[in-house]
């Protein structure tokens, strides 16, 4: 087998300066997006709760027609 490679100092504390930047922006990127993402669930359950209850209305007026003597 063949010995491994030295690797420069100056590579290595490059590539572990790339990694702890990578670490803490998506700390920052991720604590910024999660209160929008709190936001945008919240809009969409309110929406599908008005969804739930007009299909529900809609449910109820199809029985109703349906259910008559006259047709």
């Amino acid at each position: 087998m063949v010995p491994p490679v030295q690797v420069s100092p100056l590579i290595k504390t490059a590539r572990w300066s790339a990694l702890l930047f990578g670490i803490i922006y998506a700390k920052q990127r991720y604590d910024y997006l999660k209160p929008v993402a709190e936001e945008e669930r919240r809009v969409e359950e309110a929406e599908k709760k008005l969804r739930e209850e007009q299909e529900r209305v809609y449910r109820q007026l199809a029985e109703a027609n349906s259910d008559t003597i006259l047709k």
